[in-house]
């Protein structure tokens, strides 16, 4: 029998994120050996895409970076319980933010953004220290919940610092009613598309891949620049982020050219340690329709 979600937040989620960071970490040592070990959670999942994304390496080399990988996403796990008491002194100690200067900069030109990225590092803590360095209101795109206590209760720690948070079912309604607002609606964009006849595909990691195209899409509509965001582990629990521009004239950009900008640069952190990446996720469940040629959508 399930505990009822109002349980499960106050005498478990909440509870557990008062713990102190190296309690919690404890954890996350255990829960490794738990989850890689024992329950092999998505392993085989893991494996396989670390393989398919990297035939250079030897297989050897596949489990070094599924290990390294499983540790790292315990860690997340553990300092995404954190989020629910994180106070904002904490948040801005283990998010930093190297140049915020790029984002104020529209700001002062009256431009409203898009910011792209990808499950890489630890997007939660970003969802909660993204809105203070900036001077736009941060919109953050997300799937709702099934579970609607649970939804409230992560919109709520997501959002406490500034960041509002929209479902991907109303992002054309919200974007309309922000028109005359200054915002950053951020964006992921290395998630698997629910159309795979309405994707983009190109190359990911060495993989014919199906890219969500609404970044590009909505930055030509409201002729949004497009920013990507970079995040780095300095060490346990703390990260860097900083900013890059990629498109200032999104109408004039080819089609599908902002889209494999910012592939080719989540791309780039992927390559270089590829550890930090969500491989339990199945980003390529998704084949491309023969009907469908490389680089090119159906309009």
């Amino acid at each position: 029998m399930k505990l009822p979600s109002v349980l499960l937040y106050y005498g478990v989620l909440r509870p557990i994120s008062f713990l102190p960071y190296r309690i919690l970490y404890g954890v996350s040592d255990v829960l490794f050996l738990l989850i890689y070990y024992v329950v092999k959670y998505r392993k085989k999942v893991v494996l396989r895409n670390i393989a398919n994304s990297f035939p250079e390496k030897t297989s050897l080399e596949h489990a070094q970076i599924a290990r390294d990988f499983y540790k790292h996403f315990c860690d997340v796990v553990v300092e995404s319980f954190k989020v629910f008491s994180i106070t904002e002194k904490e948040v801005k100690e283990r998010m930093v933010f190297e140049n915020p200067e790029v984002l104020n900069s529209y700001f002062e030109k009256k431009q409203s953004i898009i910011l792209a990225g990808g499950h890489y590092n630890n997007w939660e803590l970003f969802a909660v220290a993204v809105d203070a360095p900036m001077k736009h209101q941060a919109i953050a795109i997300y799937k709702k919940l099934k579970n609607d206590y649970l939804d409230k209760k992560m919109r709520e720690s997501r959002g406490k610092y500034g960041l509002r948070m929209i479902s991907t079912k109303i992002v054309k309604e919200v974007m309309d009613q922000e028109k005359e607002n200054l915002t950053t609606t951020i964006f992921a964009i290395d998630q698997s598309p629910s159309n795979k006849r309405t994707c983009y595909w190109t190359t990911f990691l060495h993989q014919e891949t199906g890219v969500v195209f609404g970044t590009e899409k909505y930055a030509k509509e409201y002729t949004y620049p497009v920013i990507f965001g970079h995040i780095q582990k300095v060490k346990r629990g703390h990260y860097r982020f900083s900013f890059t521009p990629i498109e200032d004239n999104p109408q004039q950009a080819p089609h599908g050219e902002i889209m494999e900008k910012l592939t080719r640069l989540l791309e780039k952190d992927i390559m270089e340690q590829p550890q930090y990446w969500l491989w339990t996720h199945k980003r390529w469940k998704h084949k491309r329709p023969e009907s469908i040629p490389m680089d090119l959508i159906q309009n």
